[in-house]
């Protein structure tokens, strides 16, 4: 496995919080997040980058303050978190270079697609203290991958060019004609088969989708050895990821990658009602979250 160099530890050490536990805000999310602001796609598609990135601006300014890091795009949110002062300066930044959306292949493999013009180079000149990319995976269809663990190599290979951070993310899905149960039975294996993927790739960090249950957290930690992994929320209710923060720290994860389960139900076209929820509702949730891994941080240091 690949050992992080000095540069990208720093970058790590930068998006943990005090506890030496990833914990970032992630709002680097588009299409997701025009689907939480307006169910009717009519209304999504009338959202501007504009709204989006005052949206992330709010986000970032209560959550993001609050937690150490935050996860942004490109496309809305920087420059301008920076350039209109709205990034505290202590608050670490990671940049996502995954563009929007998916292609789908006859076979209904999905294909990752990257923000054209993005790179390294372009990640360290906005002021990124590192990088994100995403990719999908089904570790049981091998063709379903060629084309994205091929796109994931090359950027690693970019980023290690730069010497920069590159958090490496990955998310599996339900093939059509698939049943909901089947694909849920898959769900530990294809987690673990995704992390070997990634770790083969060159992975240092990795932001993971909930392994499944305890036993499959345990597995990825032993799979990913001295590798770095964060849980995702995907969307989840809150309650529900706690739940699933609580077995991943449990058995080996090294913090979270919050997004949608802080602030979906907090964030709104009308500013006003944002701001409120953003600093109520989500800040005591991310409460929650950071209070798990104070716990089990501190378990750890004392065994």
């Amino acid at each position: 496995m690949a050992a992080m160099t000095t540069a990208e530890r720093r970058g790590y050490q930068q998006i943990c919080d005090e506890t030496g536990s990833m914990m970032v805000i992630a709002c680097d999310q588009r299409g997701g997040m025009r689907a939480v602001l307006a169910s009717d796609p009519q209304e999504q598609a009338k959202i501007s980058n504009e709204v989006l990135g005052d949206t992330k601006a709010d986000i970032a300014l209560y959550l993001a303050s609050e937690a150490g890091c935050v996860l942004v795009d490109p496309i809305c949110a920087v420059p301008h978190l920076i350039d209109r002062d709205i990034l505290p300066r202590d608050t670490a930044l990671l940049i996502g270079i995954d563009a929007s959306g998916y292609d789908t292949t006859p076979e209904g493999y999905r294909i990752s697609k990257m923000v054209e013009g993005i790179n390294a180079r372009r990640v360290r000149e906005l002021g990124g203290t590192g990088g994100k990319i995403m990719i999908y995976l089904r570790m049981d269809h091998e063709a379903a991958n060629t084309e994205n663990l091929q796109t994931l190599k090359n950027v690693i290979e970019d980023f290690a060019s730069e010497d920069l951070l590159l958090v490496v993310e990955f998310l599996t899905y339900r093939l059509e004609n698939e049943s909901k149960e089947e694909y849920e039975a898959k769900i530990p294996m294809l987690i673990q088969e995704g992390t070997r993927a990634c770790l083969a790739s060159g992975a240092k960090v990795l932001k993971l989708p909930y392994p499944g249950s305890e036993a499959s957290c345990a597995e990825v930690t032993r799979i990913a050895g001295d590798v770095p992994w964060a849980v995702l929320s995907a969307g989840v209710d809150h309650e529900t990821f706690l739940g699933q923060v609580e077995a991943a720290m449990k058995n080996g994860a090294c913090g979270v990658i919050a997004g949608r389960s802080l602030w979906k139900d907090c964030i709104s076209l009308d500013r006003n009602v944002s701001r409120e929820k953003l600093s109520t509702v989500a800040v005591s949730r991310l409460r929650d979250l950071q209070a798990i891994i104070r716990r089990y941080r501190q378990q750890s240091v004392a065994a």
